[in-house]
């Protein structure tokens, strides 16, 4: 089976992609190749985020802060876009925006609702990748209510 490749990009590259790359593969690795890197990327991965997915067993050795440049001229299925910002030229046209709080500098809670919030995402995410045999299906409609205007 062909495997998706995938690229999380947030901030700093020390939590959020972080995070995401862990689960993807862990999770996933039989589908997916998988990369993280960051806009204005941090020296280091916060003890915290080891600390959280460790909770979990979910490995985070040999992962590293990176700056998003080193993949810029590199193909990607998909690139999940988490840090707020605009992509540079040739992430953008697979780039996906998931709205996840970042939390650098907040308190292990905060460390722990983005860990699980991408943990369900990564594992939608895995499931949808594995039902099309390796290939990143298109995103899915958003939700809508009763009114055009509803947010849910």
């Amino acid at each position: 089976m062909k495997k998706a490749r995938v690229l999380f990009v947030c901030w700093g590259n020390a939590c959020r992609s972080q995070m995401a790359e862990a689960f993807a593969k862990h999770f996933g690795g039989d589908v997916m190749e998988v990369q993280s890197a960051g806009m204005m990327p941090l020296a280091q991965v916060p003890a915290q985020t080891r600390k959280v997915m460790a909770e979990k067993s979910v490995p985070t050795d040999g992962q590293f802060p990176k700056g998003v440049e080193v993949y810029q001229n590199e193909k990607f299925d998909l690139v999940i876009n988490m840090s707020g910002t605009i992509l540079p030229r040739g992430l953008k046209d697979v780039e996906r925006v998931w709205e996840v709080k970042d939390p650098y500098g907040a308190g292990d809670d905060s460390y722990r609702e983005t860990r699980d919030e991408l943990a369900d995402r990564i594992a939608d995410l895995i499931a949808d990748i594995r039902a099309n045999n390796g290939e990143v299906p298109p995103p899915k409609p958003k939700k809508r209510g009763f009114f055009p205007w509803s947010k849910s």
